[in-house]
């Protein structure tokens, strides 16, 4: 940062400040991870220069020969990772991707059925605050609120008398396995195309870790800086016959010109998932997270659906009357980094909720076991239990300090 630093001291600060939270910190944000040094720096390559629009071999810039090379080294690796036919690597976010989908198969006002934002979906899916919920006729299914997961019957029901032409698949905030070849029937049986959004799960669906919707669903969508553990990004998979026009509507329907250094760590990224040590790492972080999750429910704190099948965990925190919010805010100080998410049932706002998302890829990439987790749990659970307790928060926080320092952010 030596250039950053004599440049411009403010932002070489904040960012050093950034560091040292992350480095003395346990950060388990179930939808954020830690980046490789290799993705950081073809992140921060001269990639940015330049400008390359359009695709390999058909850009409407000259000079973008190393450009080709990268994107279609990106394409070809995510081709081999998920076993897919076609590849765009181009959206800037997991939102772009979703709605480079629905634009190569929709038009304005057509019906979409997807999960509620409120019980494990996400905004591109329908939300009405959302591009998605603006543009189309939006339908919603949700989980049995007695078990707390998907009944694919009631889904089937739904999609009956919605006729949708597209069903979405995939969440951000459901700890269970999704039954992706259910879907596909459920959209083959009313003429609708179905698209699994696996942003949360990617690393684990490459892995074998949960059942891979590639191949079996219409479309799949994905970001890369979760549980694949890339740069902040975006990509579709797709068979042939849908690849010209989900191509066209990334460019030239919705976005300029393709950011190339992040489509360079994009291909860092497909190359270290495919490594033999990327499956291990997977399968600890699904470890974790079943360790963290019986600590929990033992310490007398409700998980949502009795438990967690991949990298996440919902907590529901009515029988400790306080809200998610006020639980993030307190495990902050710890130094334990949450957010408060909606759960099932959901009395308030967003902005405030009844729950808490944890997550364990991001500490999982420091090397952190399961006897880590447990001791995680415990700390939660402290905390939670005594949310007002200045005293046990402060003892956490340099108990949290303590054990992050002895695991870093790049171990060798």
């Amino acid at each position: 940062m030596s250039y950053l630093s004599h440049t411009d001291p403010q932002i070489a600060d904040i960012i050093e400040k950034e560091r040292q939270r992350q480095v003395g910190g346990l950060e388990l944000i179930a939808s954020e991870n830690l980046v490789s040094r290799a993705v950081l720096e073809a992140m921060g390559s001269i990639m940015t220069n330049k400008y390359a629009e359009g695709y390999p071999g058909k850009r409407y810039y000259g000079g973008c020969e190393f450009h080709d090379m990268a994107e279609n080294l990106a394409r070809d690796r995510a081709k081999q990772l998920f076993g897919a036919e076609h590849a765009n690597v181009q959206p800037h976010s997991g939102t772009q991707a979703n709605m480079a989908v629905y634009f190569s198969v929709m038009k304005c006002g057509d019906p979409l059925m997807s999960m509620s934002l409120s019980q494990g979906g996400h905004l591109s899916h329908g939300s009405p605050v959302s591009f998605s919920g603006t543009f189309y006729t939006v339908s919603q299914y949700g989980v049995d609120l007695k078990t707390e997961t998907l009944d694919y019957g009631v889904v089937a029901e739904m999609a009956r008398k919605v006729r949708p032409k597209v069903i979405v698949c995939g969440a951000s905030a459901y700890p269970r396995i999704i039954d992706f070849k259910a879907f596909q029937e459920i959209a083959d049986d009313v003429g609708a195309v179905c698209m699994a959004d696996i942003a949360h799960i990617a690393g684990l669906c490459a892995t074998g870790f949960h059942p891979s919707p590639v191949g079996t669903v219409d479309f799949t969508t994905s970001t890369t800086h979760k549980t694949l553990r890339g740069p902040r990004g975006g990509f579709i998979l797709c068979n042939n016959d849908r690849a010209a026009a989900t191509d066209k509507a990334i460019f030239p329907g919705m976005q300029g010109g393709p950011l190339m250094h992040t489509i360079a760590a994009k291909a860092v990224c497909f190359k270290e998932a495919l490594s033999p040590s990327f499956a291990d790492y997977q399968r600890q972080i699904v470890k974790n997270a079943k360790a963290m999750a019986e600590v929990l429910s033992s310490e007398g704190l409700r998980v949502v659906s009795g438990g967690t099948d991949n990298h996440l965990i919902l907590l529901d925190l009515s029988a400790q009357h306080i809200t998610g919010l006020e639980a993030e805010v307190a495990l902050g100080k710890a130094g334990i980094t949450v957010n408060k998410n909606t759960i099932p049932n959901e009395t308030r706002s967003p902005f405030v909720t009844s729950g808490l998302r944890v997550g364990t890829p991001a500490v999982t990439s420091r090397g952190m076991k399961e006897e880590n987790m447990r001791q995680i749990g415990h700390w939660i659970a402290s905390i939670v239990k005594d949310i007002k307790n200045e005293a046990v928060i402060g003892k956490i926080r340099t108990d949290v300090e303590a054990m992050a320092t002895r695991y870093p952010l790049y171990p060798e």
